[in-house]
């Protein structure tokens, strides 16, 4: 049997099985359905902090905070594509421009988008960062409207290129004759504030909304609501629907997960051409995920957060101390011929790790000896090598053998 009737099997058996979509985009992310369930007090707050714009008038900053999954996004572009098509209506001049901010990675592409949004072309390299920002504001200026600009993950470009260009964003009315500009900032991270600059903070949050996680109950409305847009009817069994709202709720009421789980729960049951999604099918589905998501989380770490990630592996050990992964990280660093970071900085990317689950950092008390952090790999080893032995970069840091881990075998301590 040749390779070609392999497919040719598999393509017809899809097309030819029990159909379990009627629109499997519905279950997407980045679908805006057309009424977000438990969301009306966020919607009418947002609304209401947006109003005075239909009379000329600048609104308020905005600040929304929430763990991803939990409506921010498409409440806000719910809210302003209502807003956009009432000031037609009133025959006030507003824009509303939304960027992704981590998608977008440069305080340059975050000004030229801004730019390309009130008219202008913007080349893709060549000028400084303030030459666009200047052009930006000239052309903003001509345009004389009232500019709402959505920042969406914020917090991104923030940890990345820090705050500069927030405080030039938030400063920008004092310059302005003719135009005026209200931000509006989206942010996953609750500590955003520890990263800003106290000015920047306060003129940013003149409004604060959070966004709460959702419950199982509420996912479950979620999840029903979508479903019946993007299964054929009868195909989802309610013990099926339970579990990925219990499994959600308990990551932390996250929406987007449900609706993955739901999605790749139907994928793998129309795969194996069963007739309904069970319990058993959204289980495969949530490994399947699980799996990929930490895949993708290790292939965009940054340089050295994958090396922090290698001395742990290094070490291999049940916990490992800063202070010996450091001296693995000196290795490895010297290795690859890498610059070091301080200790200090090292403790830092060991904290977003933990965050990101990759591995676990827990502070124990060594009695009178003080506190130190106990750090061991969440993940497995043969994960680290598959992804990382992929990078040409790291393939001979994998079978390297340092020579600190020799020496720190005996000894125990360190922080």
């Amino acid at each position: 049997m040749g390779n070609s009737s392999v497919l040719d099997d598999v393509f017809e058996s899809f097309v030819n099985g029990a159909k379990l979509f009627k629109d499997r985009e519905v279950l997407r992310h980045d679908y805006l359905p057309e009424k977000l369930p438990h969301r009306e007090d966020q919607i009418r707050q947002l609304g209401a902090t947006v109003a005075p714009v239909l009379r000329d008038s600048r609104c308020s900053n905005i600040f929304i905070y929430g763990k991803t999954g939990t409506g921010k996004t498409a409440v806000t572009k719910y809210v302003l594509s209502h807003l956009e098509s009432k000031a037609k209506e009133y025959g006030a001049q507003v824009k509303c421009c939304y960027i992704n901010c981590r998608m977008t990675g440069s305080e340059y592409r975050v000004f030229a988008a801004l730019s390309q949004s009130v008219g202008l072309t913007v080349p893709f390299t060549g000028l400084s960062v303030g030459e666009v920002f200047d052009r930006f504001r000239q052309g903003l200026d001509q345009s004389k409207i009232i500019f709402i600009i959505v920042l969406d993950e914020v917090d991104a470009l923030i940890k990345e290129h820090g705050d500069a260009f927030m405080y030039e964003l938030t400063r920008i009315n004092e310059t302005l004759t003719k135009s005026k500009v209200a931000i509006i900032g989206i942010s996953n991270d609750l500590r955003l504030k520890e990263f800003l600059d106290p000015r920047v903070f306060s003129s940013l949050s003149e409004e604060e909304l959070v966004f709460r996680p959702y419950d199982a109950g509420e996912l479950r409305n979620i999840l029903l609501e979508r479903s019946k847009l993007s299964f054929q009817d009868g195909v989802l069994s309610e013990s099926a629907l339970s579990i990925c709202s219990a499994l959600a709720a308990a990551e932390h009421g996250d929406a987007r997960r449900a609706l993955d789980l739901l999605r790749v729960a139907g994928e793998v049951a129309e795969r194996i051409g069963a007739k309904t999604i069970t319990e058993e099918h959204v289980r495969q589905a949530e490994k399947h995920i699980e799996h990929n998501r930490v895949v993708e989380a290790l292939n965009n770490l940054t340089l050295h957060s994958k090396l922090v990630l290698l001395s742990v592996y290094h070490l291999n050990k049940p916990s490992a101390s800063t202070g010996e992964i450091y001296d693995i990280y000196n290795e490895l660093c010297g290795e690859m011929g890498a610059g070091l970071l301080t200790q200090r900085r090292l403790g830092t990317l060991v904290n977003e790790l933990d965050s990101m689950g990759l591995v676990n950092a827990k502070v124990v008390s060594m009695g009178r000896y003080g506190r130190t952090k106990k750090i061991r790999l969440e993940i497995s080893r043969s994960l680290i090598r598959d992804v990382l032995g992929g990078d040409n970069r790291f393939t001979p840091l994998i079978e390297y053998k340092p020579q600190a881990s020799a020496s720190h075998k005996g000894s125990t301590g360190g922080s």
